[in-house]
């Protein structure tokens, strides 16, 4: 799930390049079918070690990749895209939005009423802390709504 966050900072793999005057990198989502056709269906040959006096007949296997296996369709002959490709303009380095993200998890935290993961995870453990599912509709009453209009910034940088 941190995919978007990470990708087209310098950590991240690949070669930056210019798509209309803006420095990017590919951006491939594990949904998409570029990241699902990674593992296509190759044929293997016989076994060197043989088991037994008779060699492992040839058969067709499917590699397994992240994608294929994360969306069900390691065996499917038809892939269905959940996700998409493109590229993504530069972000600098992970260390420059590290301390937000770090912020972000200690505001987290406090909200839910932990001070570390392994508290967090004890009281999840205890049923202390609890999870709950939230409809599609609950997400947009939960989120701004009623105003003209707004700005969100995510961060600001001091």
């Amino acid at each position: 799930m941190m995919g978007g966050l990470l990708a087209g900072t310098e950590e991240a793999p690949g070669e930056y390049f210019y798509h209309d005057g803006k420095r990017v990198k590919a951006y491939r989502g594990m949904g998409s079918l570029e990241a699902m056709e990674q593992g296509q269906a190759t044929k293997s040959g016989n076994n060197p070690q043989k088991s037994g006096k008779y060699p492992t007949p040839k058969k067709s296997t499917t590699v397994e990749n992240a994608a294929t296996s994360r969306y069900f369709s390691e065996s499917s002959a038809i892939k269905v895209a959940q996700g998409v490709s493109g590229d993504v303009q530069d972000k600098g380095s992970v260390k420059a939005f590290l301390p937000y993200l770090y912020t972000g998890v200690q505001h987290s935290f406090q909200d839910i009423g932990v001070r570390s993961v392994g508290e967090l995870r004890g009281g999840v453990k205890e049923g202390i802390v609890r999870f709950e599912l939230r409809t599609a509709s609950a997400q947009v009453e939960g989120g701004v709504h009623g105003l003209n209009s707004y700005t969100k910034r995510l961060f600001a940088q001091t």
